[in-house]
């Protein structure tokens, strides 16, 4: 069988055939008709046999040809007859809107003639989801820049069953979480900038560094098995014009955030960096205390800086390079209340407040070589910095509530948690596209991924009878909570991944209704993880009065270590000593926690296009996917008698069927069915558990085949999809989608309903049911005599019913982990029932001055985060509306003064446990602030 998939992998290559060669695009309109549409003109390139009419729309489309200049003749019967030169180029569209009367009295000034990136035209994008051979939905450059749209993510909520919610990098595609969705760039696998998830955060890529943001959400075999509710691809920009270089800079506020003084860890510095890595942690705890540090005024910063330019080399080839670098900063301010619910409460904290410090710093760089119109490498190269910088204080009022407290179980319980969380990322990605006499298509590329994923010197400090130090009395005073050493600690995570992936592709037209492709794209990932703690043992703690909460580091001054034993005032605990004859008291220690993982995906595909008439076309395709998932671990409170691996291989069949039938000229129906896969992540099934103030989060290595390797090792996932697309005009469309997706084994996140409360990851049963609809109009209402939108709005919105079914499972010789259930059925996790997305843009021309103003409002309704087990309820995520507004002011061809105003409702984020018995439990709720900027944009 392995020599099969290899020789197959050795043999295959690409679905698509398509030429590096341009295209004409436009709209004629009939001046004699107040600026009508004009349907069935002619429309012909000059001296070939080239052309075709405009439909019902006043719409055209000459695509196929050679880059070079062009006499293109418009044409109709009792018109004047109107000539154009154009200008085509490799890989990129000419839109030309040509008015036409019946008299000489057109003038070529009235004509819009705009050359620009195939991908970044928001015509050709939808000249080409018309064409598309699958079900996708994309949205361009100029239509970011049309509407406002700042990043990727604001600008994938434009899309039908796509929801983003404010304040997060979550992205719901039909209602579905992250685990069922990819994200990729340029074709090539994106990691995650946080690891707990397992995709990037699109806020990251600005749409100054775009040409689209596409969606596939039905499956063809030129993507990875693991696909259940779509793929986001981000084709980065390619400079092809003169030279130019962008400057912004912007400033803003929160209004939570705003007047109040901020604090933030100490040791990073404000520019989301940490410089202590190279140190043992263990001289980091000596060295420094665990208080934090005064911050800079909360005023939001940000910056950005863009260059490109293109030489001719020769007559055919040109070389061209764009180059972005940015970087913004915010401070948001949440305060509610939190809890820890496991079977009972056990920790209670009506009032938390949390001061977040975040900042991004991200440079993007492509360089591409167009050696002749037929051949074509380009390199891209992404750097990411993305960190959080956290303090939050547990209990300020003195109310906090712990059932297993030592003094009283009834007020006066705090934590002082402070953390920095730094995510690098580096993407380098090189790609090649050739074509060989109009029958061969060849395209290549390989990227190397490389992410550091760092939690450095989190400060966790517990103390009892907080309330006393509210009193104003220097008599009375808290003491530390010291029921185990680690109730104050100082805790220390690292983790690297490493990812190599690439593809090859090979197209070949058979003939003009066939064409053929062949394929293989694979990857390999690597993960590896350690984590260490540092308890502060207390060893009178009734003799060490805490008399300023604000000042734990004159305490934990290495100077009041126990060294010699008994002359000091705590002892520092390590759980994993270097040997047991230097012991783990006051000396340095090993990770307490380790794990490495690897998955190997390796993949041949064929597939074919068949186009038999004008209105049919089937894409038929198979994939045969070689997968491989390992994990070993060390890590604290496993069984006694658990392997510490987990090892599994398989191969994998994927069928895919593709159709699209062209009821009209503007409008197709589409059918789409296959079978594909869902894949555990690493962080799924590493049974290390990861300790927030009010939760637990761990893996569970069953995911991989159960404790004795008989159970299910993947998902598999049935894809049914049915939609209707109308193309009404330039940048309108009316869809409605139908689709319905069965889950095999599916993997929920469960609480435990014990003394932990830990959240892990299960099989909960044997299959989940999913089906919904899907809505979209885009519509331009009213619009100028170049039929550019003065007055355009935009709405999806999608339902999506799940259901699961639950069964028990056992602790035992099967599994790992057990829990059960007290119902047969549920909803699926992280799905919410309803999603729905609107914008509202006003974009008038007066001359120099061209505003666009966009109201933007998104809505999902309420989703499981985590099943309850036992009779417990589930942890559900309170439905949340966000709002936003953004004005863009380009005054002149060089300036523009951007104002946004985001979360405009400002609603509270809410997880609250349900049926505990004691009603609905709150585990935190907290709002975001309404987040107000300034930027001004120059470009030279």
């Amino acid at each position: 069988m392995k020599q099969f998939i290899y020789l197959l992998l050795l043999l295959t290559g690409p679905v698509i055939f398509a030429q590096e060669n341009g295209s004409i695009v436009g709209k004629l309109i009939d001046k004699e008709m107040n600026d009508e549409p004009m349907a069935f003109a002619n429309v012909l390139v000059k001296g070939t046999t080239k052309g075709t009419t405009s439909d019902f729309d006043g719409l055209y489309e000459i695509d196929g040809l050679e880059p070079g200049t062009y006499t293109v003749v418009y044409s109709f019967l009792g018109y004047e007859t109107v000539e154009l030169s154009v200008t085509v180029e490799a890989g990129k569209v000419t839109e030309a809107n040509v008015p036409m009367s019946a008299t000489a009295g057109v003038s070529l000034d009235e004509v819009v003639l705009v050359t620009s990136s195939a991908k970044d035209s928001e015509v050709a994008l939808l000249l080409e989801q018309k064409k598309a051979i699958v079900i996708e939905e994309a949205i361009s450059a100029e239509a970011l820049k049309l509407k406002g749209i700042d990043d990727a993510a604001a600008a994938v909520s434009q899309i039908s069953g796509i929801s983003k919610q404010q304040g997060s990098n979550d992205v719901y595609v039909r209602g579905l979480g992250d685990r069922y969705q990819n994200t990729s760039m340029n074709g090539l696998s994106l990691p995650s900038n946080d690891v707990n998830k397992k995709n990037i955060d699109l806020n990251l890529f600005t749409s100054g560094i775009l040409d689209n943001v596409a969606v596939s959400k039905a499956y063809s075999s030129a993507f990875y098995s693991d696909f259940a509710a779509g793929n986001v691809n981000i084709d980065s920009k390619e400079h092809l014009g003169d030279a130019y270089v962008k400057v912004s800079l912007g400033s803003g506020l929160n209004t939570n955030a705003s007047g109040l003084d901020f604090v933030r860890s100490e040791g990073p510095s404000a520019y989301g960096f940490y410089n202590r890595y190279e140190y043992n942690p263990f001289n980091v705890v000596l060295a420094h205390g665990v208080d934090p540090q005064s911050a800079w005024d909360p005023i939001n910063l940000n910056g950005a800086f863009e260059a490109g330019n293109s030489w001719n080399i020769g007559d055919e080839s040109r070389l061209s390079y764009f180059v972005s670098a940015s970087f913004d900063s915010g401070y948001t301010f949440r305060e509610g209340p939190a809890a820890d619910f496991t079977n009972v409460l056990k920790v209670n904290f009506p009032t938390v407040n949390e001061y977040a410090y975040n900042t991004n710093t991200t440079a993007l760089g492509n360089l591409t070589y167009r050696i002749n119109p037929e051949h074509k490498l380009s390199f891209t190269s992404l750097f990411i910095n993305s960190a959080v910088d956290a303090v939050g204080y547990y209990g300020v009022n003195g109310e906090g509530t712990n059932r297993d407290a030592i003094i009283t179980t009834d007020e006066g319980f705090y934590i002082m948690n402070v953390q920095f969380n730094q995510d690098m990322i580096f993407v380098n990605q090189l790609n090649g596209s050739h074509s060989f006499e109009d029958k061969f298509l060849f395209e290549w590329g390989v990227g190397f991924n490389k992410v550091y994923s760092d939690e450095p010197d989190r400060k966790r400090i517990t103390l009892e009878n907080y309330q006393l130090s509210l009193d104003d009395d220097p008599n009375t005073n808290p003491v530390f909570y010291t029921n185990i050493p680690f109730d104050n600690q100082r805790f220390f995570q690292s983790i690297e991944d490493d990812e190599l992936n690439s593809y090859l592709n090979l197209g070949y037209k058979a003939s003009e209704q066939l064409t053929l492709g062949f394929g293989y794209n694979g990857k390999r990932k690597e993960r590896s993880f350690n984590s260490i703690r540092y308890g502060y043992r207390i060893e009178d703690r009734d003799n060490t009065p805490i008399t300023d909460v604000n000042n734990f580091d004159d305490i934990f001054d290495v100077s009041n270590i126990n060294i010699p034993e008994g002359s000091g005032l705590w002892d520092l605990i390590v759980l994993n000593p270097i040997n047991n004859e230097i012991g783990n008291v006051n000396r340095p220690g090993l990770p307490e926690n380790t794990y490495r993982g690897v998955m190997n995906v390796y993949a041949g595909f064929v597939n074919a296009q068949w186009t038999p008439n004008e209105k049919w076309l089937v894409v038929p395709g198979i994939r045969l996917e070689s997968f491989s998932q390992s994990v070993e671990y060390e890590v604290i409170n496993i069984r006694p008698d658990d392997p510490g691996f987990r090892d599994v291989y398989e191969n994998i069949f994927v069928p895919s069927l593709n159709v699209r039938y062209s009821l009209t000229e503007d409008s197709n129906l589409r059918f789409s069915f296959s079978k594909t896969a869902s894949f555990p992540e690493f962080k799924e099934v590493a049974p290390f558990v990861y300790e927030a103030v009010t939760q637990r989060i761990g893996g569970n290595p069953d995911l991989l085949g159960g404790l004795d390797g008989t159970g299910a090792t993947y998902s598999d996932v049935y894809n049914y999809d049915l939609k209707y697309e109308w193309f009404l005009d330039r940048g309108e469309i009316i869809s409605l989608s139908g689709f319905a997706k069965t889950i095999k084994n599916p993997v929920n996140r469960v609480v435990a309903a014990d003394a932990t409360g830990t959240q892990r990851y299960f099989r909960t049963g044997d299959q989940a049911d999913v089906y919904g609809v899907e809505l979209e109009l885009r519509k331009n209402l009213l619009s100028d005599a170049n039929d550019n939108a003065i007055v355009s709005m935009g709405l999806n919105a999608a339902y999506t019913h799940t259901k699961q079914d639950l069964k028990d499972i056992p602790a035992g010789d099967q599994n790992t982990f057990g829990t059960t259930f007290d119902r047969d059925s549920d909803r699926l996790e992280g799905a919410s029932p309803f999603i729905m997305n609107a914008d509202l843009n006003y974009s008038p021309d007066f001359g120099n001055y061209r505003p666009k103003a966009t109201l933007v409002f998104s809505y999902f309704s309420d989703r499981i985060f985590s099943l309850g087990a036992g009779s417990l309820g589930n942890i559900v995520e309170r439905s949340v509306p966000s709002l936003g507004f953004v004005l863009r002011n380009d005054i002149g061809e060089h300036f523009e003064v951007n104002f946004s105003a985001q979360n405009l409702l400002n609603p509270d984020v809410s997880f609250v446990r349900e049926n505990t018995g004691i009603g609905d439990v709150i585990i935190r709720e907290y709002n975001l602030g309404v987040n107000l900027g300034v930027t001004l944009v120059y470009k030279f």
